[in-house]
């Protein structure tokens, strides 16, 4: 499979990596579980990219456990499985699919004022995807986000900043930056529209252009401790997947 092809899945990849926001957010916020309490994530996603003379299409499916050491530090269990094809005039399709690499995180809410909270996200990767069926970085990951929300009222707003050193097998850019903006507000009782836009260093060597995406949805609480989320996500510039539809449940017990 041709990595500059496919620049657009391995920013997916690495956004996968380390992002486990509210679905169908990739922006985190400051949010921990509470000591005891636990959140179950399952996500998924098909995105559709067309370039000169090819398709490709991905689909990123996920488990994410969530569990809260103490009231405001959690742990992360991220297990996920993608899957991908091309097809097009002039050249041979090709697929892969497979479990991805598992990642570990850790989240703590260092300060809380107010309606003003941090927090910082560190977290790493193993490498038990197969990297020659491109489900895989090759080698262990690692990564930190620096994390931001503030509630006004019926809004919400989510800064995120993050560095990923990106090991990989793939001779993609290893210094990956990025940094993203949501926002959140209730519409009516349990049912909020989200807004979600960011950007990245490119992982493809031979581009400087950046991923930039941008995100809408829903996110319905059907339940007090159950969210159901839905949206779309489209690219803005040429490295960016063209459009995504992603949605999952969360669970909290």
């Amino acid at each position: 499979m041709h990595k500059r092809i496919l620049a657009s899945i391995a920013f997916v990849l690495i956004l996968s990596r380390g992002a486990f926001a509210a679905i169908p957010l990739i922006t985190d916020d400051t949010g921990t579980q509470g000591k005891g309490n636990i959140q179950l994530e399952l996500f998924g996603q098909y995105a559709h990219n067309s370039e000169p003379l090819i398709t490709t299409k991905t689909g990123n499916f996920s488990a994410t456990l969530t569990y809260g050491i103490i009231d405001n530090v959690d742990i992360i269990l991220g297990i996920p499985y993608e899957a991908w094809s091309t097809s097009g005039s002039g050249s041979e399709s090709s697929r892969g699919d497979g479990f991805g690499d598992i990642s570990l995180e850790g989240k703590w809410r260092l300060y809380e004022r107010d309606d003003l909270s941090v927090a910082l996200k560190p977290g790493f990767t193993i490498p038990t995807g197969d990297a020659e069926k491109d489900v895989g970085a090759g080698r262990a990951t690692y990564h930190l986000l620096l994390l931001a929300t503030k509630k006004v009222k019926s809004w919400e707003f989510d800064v995120n900043l993050g560095y990923l050193y990106n090991e990989n097998t793939d001779n993609e850019r290893k210094n990956i930056w990025s940094a993203s903006l949501d926002a959140q507000c209730e519409v009516v009782k349990d049912l909020k529209v989200v807004l979600d836009t960011g950007l990245a260093t490119n992982p493809d060597r031979s581009s400087s252009t950046p991923p930039v995406y941008i995100l809408g949805g829903l996110i319905w609480s059907v339940r007090e401790n159950l969210d159901i989320g839905l949206g779309i996500k489209g690219g803005l510039t040429k490295p960016e997947t063209d459009i995504a539809v992603r949605g999952g449940i969360t669970w909290r017990f």
